[in-house]
């Protein structure tokens, strides 16, 4: 294991299992999606031996991309499988299990256009692609890659499926975060708008409607945001100008 694992295992202590641990903890401090995916990849080749570079593929809106890399180099392999609509990265995500190869040279049957491209294109001949998912619920995929044959044997399989587990866990809980964020975001920016719209009802004597088109008004007239308007109403307890009047 590589010596950047943080902590020395104890005496007894399985040293793939310590690192494991100590990867567990460095992805729970991440607080964001994009963080987590980089402290990922990150992890995979600072902490486990044998692996050269990584990278994550996500699906989003039914297109594959690599929001997380350790170098161009698997961003340029990904380019290629993601125009070939094939190869071990994709079929981790749609086949739903781990997929490895030794040549990528020699893959004319299972990708017949991606595999021998990409080791002409950029050298590598191994990838090993494991699914990213929590309780059936598929994330994207956790992939390696190396310039060398064979590069991916029983022990990296075995601790690539580890930490494939350990940051599925780690990706559901950040995103699960940023979108409690958001929630929260938008329900506080509701609250300021309906005390906005409360103060204006009652300065003015007007109905909730009138209240709300006069904050949208001065919202699209100054270029600023309705939540901005109404933070400005419940701290001052006026309407400001309406520059289009």
């Amino acid at each position: 294991m590589s010596e950047t694992t943080g902590r020395r295992p104890q005496r007894g202590e399985d040293p793939l299992a310590a690192t494991m641990a100590d990867v567990a903890r460095l992805l729970q401090r991440e607080e964001s999606v994009a963080g987590t995916l980089d402290a990922i990849v990150r992890a995979a080749v600072e902490r486990l031996d044998g692996m050269d570079e990584a990278g994550i593929t996500l699906v989003h809106d039914r297109k594959p991309l690599t929001p997380a890399a350790t170098s161009d180099l698997p961003r340029a392999v990904d380019a290629l499988q993601y125009e070939a609509g094939e190869g071990p990265c994709l079929d981790a995500i749609t086949g739903h299990d781990i997929f490895v190869t030794g040549d990528l040279a020699g893959e004319t049957d299972r990708w017949p256009d991606f595999g021998p491209r990409a080791a002409q294109e950029t050298g590598v001949r191994s990838i090993l692609a494991f699914r990213l998912f929590v309780s059936g619920d598929t994330l994207g995929a956790l992939n390696f890659y190396s310039r060398r044959r064979d590069a991916f044997g029983a022990e990296q399989r075995s601790a690539g499926s580890l930490l494939a587990a350990h940051a599925a866990l780690a990706m559901a809980q950040a995103r699960e975060q940023e979108q409690l964020g958001t929630l929260r975001t938008a329900l506080n920016s509701n609250r300021m708008i309906g005390a906005a719209v409360g103060i204006l009802m009652v300065q003015h004597a007007i109905t909730q409607a009138r209240a709300f088109d006069l904050l949208r008004d001065v919202s699209q007239h100054a270029n600023r945001k309705l939540r901005s308007i109404a933070d400005e109403v419940v701290a001052t307890g006026t309407l400001p100008a309406n520059p289009g009047r």
